[in-house]
């Protein structure tokens, strides 16, 4: 028979989801403020939000923000997948030590030294900084996430669906595309959202990396924040809560059809044979 929480976990849970969600529960609510002291509520209005739409200088920053986000979560998605891949189905080869230390770096690095050697090295190389330098900074530290993830799956990938592919014909290639993407696609697809939501938050490493016109929105937000809290500044945030609140939803509904139908395809190859 199960028990159930104890007073003292459902008291410790209460006050740790208390602590982490109340002030965003605050945040959103004083979003829709009428006055402009944000400490004081003047009434229900959505006129800040039109006022965000009015701001250029936030939407130029959500833009830069939105592209470099889904670009560099794209391409740290493929080649922290490859690493992920190498690091698990090629034994230990030669530099594997070293490549798996390089890889999981960034994990463990603050991100002061990370955002610092970017700079040194893009300033080396003579590159000017902005939206490519900035890019390339968050494919590096997002590659480290999606590898973690990617591999976590593969640890526990049964080999035996990919041999059974290879038995009747099937190229790696085919095999890799047919028989293990979409069985590890969840882990993928969690890779690719832990990705793009560290490179919406980003901010130290920005600093450093990005140029002229490459300002990203949580850059333009803490250079607000400095001046003072604006309505505009809790309407932003709200925008940018409903939004990663939505693509998490999205992927949990992705990742649960996914491991339905990759139970219905082991149920159907196990009947097969």
């Amino acid at each position: 028979m199960k028990k159930g929480l104890s007073p003292f976990n459902i008291v410790s849970l209460t006050l740790g989801f208390a602590f982490l969600y109340i002030p965003i529960i605050i945040l959103v609510i004083y979003s829709f403020n009428a006055s402009r002291l944000v400490t004081v509520w003047g009434g229900f209005s959505t006129q800040w939000y039109g006022a965000l739409f009015r701001n250029q200088q936030l939407l130029d920053a959500a833009w830069v923000t939105a592209r470099v986000a889904f670009l560099s979560a794209t391409v740290a998605t493929l080649l922290g997948t490859m690493a992920a891949i190498a690091l698990v189905r090629h034994g230990r080869f030669r530099g594997r030590t070293l490549f798996s230390g390089l890889v999981y770096a960034p994990l463990v690095m603050p991100e002061v030294i990370t955002g610092l050697s970017l700079l040194l090295m893009f300033v080396a190389i003579g590159m000017a900084r902005g939206f490519w330098t900035l890019t390339l900074a968050h494919i590096t530290f997002g590659m480290c996430y999606v590898t973690v993830v990617v591999q976590s799956r593969l640890l526990s990938f049964d080999r035996s669906l990919e041999e059974a592919a290879q038995d009747l014909g099937a190229t790696p290639a085919k095999t890799f595309f047919v028989i293990t993407l979409p069985i590890i696609a969840p882990a993928v697809i969690s890779g690719w959202m832990l990705a793009f939501t560290i490179s919406l938050d980003d901010l130290v490493i920005s600093s450093f990396t990005t140029g002229p016109g490459a300002t990203t929105l949580p850059m333009r937000i803490y250079s607000s924040v400095r001046l003072g809290v604006t309505p505009e500044i809790n309407a932003v945030c709200t925008i940018l809560i409903g939004i990663v609140t939505v693509i998490v939803i999205v992927s949990s509904i992705a990742t649960k059809r996914a491991a339905v139908e990759r139970e219905r395809a082991e149920r159907m190859a196990a009947a097969g044979g």
